[in-house]
């Protein structure tokens, strides 16, 4: 049965039996507050997504009460499988018959830009974690999409940043051939030119390629300082171990991980990974709150959360708030109140919704330590880093957003 819920597209997760003939708090649709997690829940990304995403949104859950004004709230996930045609079948089906109010996760850019599409349609609020595409934010946004965790501007920013200003200038881009790739790449280009650097080539390989010697051969030709990853989940990890297994690092060759993940680096392992640089918004080893999230998550899934897992949390308990401040779950009401309301857990100090959807926040140029400076099989990291929001994301004038023109 559990294998049917993840492969066959959605199971459910009842936080709070529905007790019959309960009549609905005023202002809430159908006398529930239904969320869903759509996600990777099988293929390249699901050990950074998955099911710890759901887990996430669980003990956000969990944390509110298990209701909101009243009223019960009900979680559902399902496995987007990297299609587009299976995300939207499952969220036309959440959102038409099963009268899901809001859709979390969509961690693959496409399903993520097509189900925002859906959402803007139906009128009901979308928070995407973990899909990396500026075009959320830019020419796709939406009056009611929410880009959370990241995306592929500030994943870019930070490590490009710090080695141009070390002095390795010359890149060859190494890049998932789809949306959330092409997004990556040309954001990092973008910002490397800006710096001053040169691309010096760049290969596209489909989205779970395991075989990437040609890819490299072309890199090491180019006369590249780095291999910029434009890459996510199994890809990246692929690409940094097959770097290593061909010699490039021995050559001098870095590999800039654009998109990565505490799993991704657990799996790479510090001998290869060592001094590797990458941006994200969440450690678990930060500080005492990062630490005690992490402990009940670790309970749970065996495991600390990576930032796309706390990221659930967050993003679940901001919603839930802004239900019961707006007093409603009707989806314009909602993200006023998410708009209006600061960001502050665990994760985030300070942060805001902007009118494009971006979420602004602190975010931290990790670096991966070398293998005798672990003190545990998840000490892997450590903070080199923090970058302001204002640096971190794209100005708001520059993603082309409809909604924030004139």
């Amino acid at each position: 049965m559990h294998r049917r819920i993840l492969l066959g597209g959605a199971g459910a997760l009842p936080l709070v039996a529905l007790l019959p003939g309960r009549a609905s708090a005023q202002g809430i649709s159908d006398g529930v507050v239904k969320l869903a997690v759509l996600d990777d829940m099988s293929g390249v990304f699901a050990d950074q997504q998955g099911m710890g995403d759901v887990v996430g949104a669980r003990l956000a859950i969990e944390d509110f009460g298990g209701r909101v004004l009243g009223m019960p709230i009900e979680l559902v996930f399902g496995d987007l499988q990297n299609r587009a045609d299976v995300g939207m079948a499952i969220a036309r089906r959440w959102y038409d018959q099963e009268k899901v109010d809001a859709i979390f996760g969509l961690g693959n850019s496409a399903v993520a830009l097509a189900v925002q599409n859906l959402s803007r349609e139906r009128r009901k609020v979308d928070i995407v974690i973990a899909a990396g595409t500026t075009d959320l934010t830019g020419k796709d946004c939406s009056p009611y999409g929410v880009h959370w965790t990241y995306d592929n501007y500030s994943a870019a920013k930070g490590p490009v940043t710090a080695l141009v200003r070390g002095g390795a200038k010359k890149w060859f881009f190494l890049t998932s051939d789809y949306a959330f790739g092409h997004s990556l790449e040309q954001n990092a280009s973008e910002i490397l030119r800006s710096l001053g650097g040169e691309v010096t080539g760049s290969a596209r390989a489909p989205l779970g390629e395991t075989d990437y010697s040609s890819y490299l051969v072309r890199a090491a030709a180019s006369g590249a300082q780095v291999v910029g990853i434009c890459a996510g989940g199994n890809d990246m990890i692929n690409i940094a171990k097959q770097m290593g297994e061909f010699g490039l690092l021995r050559r001098g060759i870095q590999p800039a991980a654009l998109n990565c993940s505490l799993t991704n680096i657990k799996a790479i392992g510090l001998e290869t990974g060592q001094g590797l640089v990458y941006s994200e918004p969440y450690y678990w080893d930060q500080n005492d709150a990062t630490r005690a999230f992490a402990d009940r998550f670790a309970r749970i899934h065996g495991r600390p959360p990576t930032a796309f897992q706390a990221s659930s949390w967050g993003a679940v308990t901001h919603y839930l708030k802004a239900v019961q401040a707006a007093g409603t779950d009707a989806a314009p009401a909602v993200i006023a109140k998410m708009r209006e309301l600061p960001i502050n857990d665990f994760m985030t100090r300070n942060g805001s919704l902007r009118r494009d959807g971006r979420v602004i926040r602190e975010m931290y140029l990790m670096r991966v330590k070398q293998p005798g400076q672990a003190r545990g099989q998840w000490d892997l990291l450590e903070v080199a880093q923090t970058i302001s929001g204002e640096d971190a994301f794209r100005p708001l004038d520059q993603g082309g957003c409809p909604l924030v023109r004139g």
